[in-house]
C-alpha cells in the first residue's frame, strides 16, 4: 500500500511533533509512509468561510500532491472533512470535469488518522503505553462530518497503563471553529471555558483530541488558567511506548518524555 502523509497546515506550522507522531506510528505497524512536499493547504480555511472560488487552486494542490496514493493519512478530522466532502463541492461549483474527477478519487482514500488504523489497517492495540490519567474530546468534524465514532478510543482503551476518564459534556463543540473564533470571539472563549471546565473536573493530567486547532483553543485557556493539563495530539500518545513517550505539544504539567527519532 501507498500511503502519503497530509501533515495539515497547523501542523506544518505549529505542531511538527504530530506529523512526526504520526509517521514513527505507521512505520511502527510497518507502513511505508510518504510525505509529498508539494501539499499545501487543504483550502478548508476558505471553504468554511464561504469562499468556494477561491479554494479552487488550493484543491488542485492537493489532488496534484497526491495523486498515485492508495491512501491519504492525515491527523485531522477537519483536513479529511474537507477533502473527503467539501473538495467536490468545490469542484462542481468550478464546473471542472477534471478536477471533480480527480477529486472522486483522492477524496475517498483520504482518512482521518483513527479510520485508517481501525478500519484500514484493522487494528486497535498499536503497542502504545502511556501511564498518564488521559480523557478525550471529540472534535466535531470528525464527530460529525465523518462520523469517526468511538475509533480514537477503542485505540486510547489500548494503551497500557493508560488511565482513561470520560469527559463530561464531551459531543459539546469547544468552540475554536476556525474563523468561528475570530468572528464570534465571546460566544468562543465562553464555549472554550466550559469544555476546560470539564476537563479540570476530570482530574486528568492529558487532554487528548484528534485535531491540534482544538487542542490549541482549549489548551491556551487551560495554560492561562495554570490547570496543570498538558494537551497531546491522539498521535503523540499512540506513538508512545514504553520508556519513550511523546512530549505533549500544549501547556501542562503531565510528565515529560524524550521522544524517539523518525
Amino acid at each position: 500500500m501507498k500511503v502519503a502523509l497530509q501533515v495539515t497546515c497547523l501542523g506544518d506550522a505549529l505542531f511538527p511533533d504530530v506529523g512526526k507522531a504520526t509517521v514513527r506510528l505507521l512505520r511502527r505497524l510497518g507502513v511505508e509512509v510518504d510525505f509529498p512536499e508539494a501539499q499545501t493547504c487543504c483550502g478548508q480555511p476558505m471553504i468554511n468561510s464561504g469562499y468556494l472560488d477561491e479554494a479552487v487552486p488550493a484543491v488542485r494542490s492537493f489532488v496534484r500532491a497526491f495523486e498515485g496514493y492508495d491512501a491519504i493519512v492525515t491527523p485531522s478530522g477537519s483536513c479529511a472533512g474537507a477533502a473527503r466532502h467539501q473538495h467536490a463541492m468545490v469542484a462542481r461549483r468550478a464546473g471542472d470535469e477534471g478536477l471533480a474527477d480527480a477529486v472522486a478519487v483522492t477524496g475517498p482514500r483520504t482518512h482521518e488518522l483513527s479510520e485508517f488504523l481501525v478500519d484500514v489497517l484493522g487494528v486497535t492495540d498499536v503497542g502504545a503505553s502511556f501511564p498518564h490519567a488521559v480523557t478525550y474530546h471529540p472534535t466535531c468534524h470528525s464527530l460529525r462530518m465523518l462520523g469517526v465514532g468511538d475509533r480514537p478510543l477503542q485505540l486510547l482503551r489500548e494503551v497500557r497503563d493508560i488511565d482513561l476518564r470520560e469527559l463530561p459534556g464531551a459531543t459539546e463543540c469547544c468552540g475554536f471553529g476556525g474563523t468561528f473564533a475570530v468572528k464570534n470571539s465571546d460566544t468562543s472563549i465562553a464555549m472554550g471555558a466550559d469544555k476546560a471546565r470539564h476537563v479540570r473536573d476530570t482530574g486528568a493530567q492529558v487532554l487528548v483530541a484528534g485535531d491540534a486547532s482544538c487542542l490549541m483553543h482549549v489548551g491556551g485557556m487551560l495554560g492561562r488558567q495554570r490547570a496543570g493539563v498538558r494537551t497531546m495530539h491522539l498521535a503523540e500518545v499512540l506513538a508512545s511506548t514504553e520508556g519513550l513517550a511523546v512530549e505533549g505539544s500544549g501547556a501542562g504539567s503531565a510528565p515529560k518524555h524524550t521522544e524517539e527519532p523518525v
